[in-house]
């Protein structure tokens, strides 16, 4: 009955924050295209952006770092990033 608990037990849930530190050290780098970049609700800089993976295209969208936002002209619409992805689950992705 033990083994069958530690099998069903919930898996604990990945922060933003523990997500993207796991990324940027363990993530396959790629390079990515900054499509537009827009507030949130909560005014945080959120930049959208592409990227390609073994042919296949992905969008997704990243909250920028402060010092992100400080550099803009790197992170500017149609600027070259590099990203970082999980290489298990290639749409898990964050702008470096």
């Amino acid at each position: 009955m033990g083994i069958l608990a530690f099998l069903r037990r919930k898996k604990k849930t990945e922060t933003a924050e523990e997500r993207r530190s796991r990324l940027l050290t363990h993530g396959r780098i790629t390079d990515g295209i900054i499509i537009d970049i827009e507030a949130n609700d909560d005014g945080e800089a959120v930049a959208q952006y592409s990227y390609s993976v073994h042919g296949a295209e992905f969008e997704s969208s990243d909250i920028l770092t402060n010092e992100q936002v400080a550099d803009g002209l790197r992170y500017a619409p149609g600027a070259s990033v590099a990203i970082r992805f999980d290489q298990n689950n290639h749409g898990n992705s964050v702008i470096v």
